[in-house]
């Protein structure tokens, strides 16, 4: 890690370079610990993290292609693909073609798949109640405005 690394402008108490250090650390460990946790609680409906990902995000919006998908996932096509092929094979989705192209398809859950993700939704409903839901709705909201503000900076980055 670069020592020259300049504090955050306007973060309190954060002068010392280090201790921004110590907070991206913080955030990488606790993302971690969720990825962690959530895949164990997901176990019950036997998906991975990532098959929950696409199936809910079918359920946000159905007919999408497989590249469109993974623009929402930022993850490769080629990770897709996978992936959807293991849903297909498990009866939670299926590739209809698009009219006029006969190399697309279109993503949709089965009946087995809205199923699974309501009872996926269920279970991280249920482990947020739990975990950051147990915190200050003050201090949730602080984490909001500081989620987003985080993310129009990475938005900002104009590094790949």
């Amino acid at each position: 890690m670069n020592a020259s690394i300049e504090p955050l402008p306007g973060a309190a108490g954060l002068d010392d370079p280090a201790d921004v250090m110590k907070v991206w650390l913080r955030f990488v460990r606790l993302n971690r610990r969720l990825y962690a946790a959530i895949t164990a609680e997901l176990r019950d409906i036997a998906l991975s993290v990532p098959q929950f990902d696409v199936l809910s995000t079918l359920s946000e919006r159905e007919g999408l292609s497989q590249q469109e998908l993974a623009d929402r996932l930022y993850v490769t096509k080629g990770n897709v693909s996978g992936l959807v092929d293991r849903l297909v094979r498990g009866g939670f989705a299926e590739r209809r073609h698009l009219p006029g192209d006969r190399r697309s398809h279109a993503l949709y859950l089965t009946d087995s798949g809205r199923d699974v993700v309501a009872r996926g939704l269920a279970i991280q409903r249920a482990y947020v109640a739990r975990t950051l839901g147990r915190l200050p709705a003050a201090d949730i909201a602080a984490l909001d405005r500081i989620q987003r503000a985080w993310r129009a900076a990475l938005d900002g980055d104009p590094a790949p």
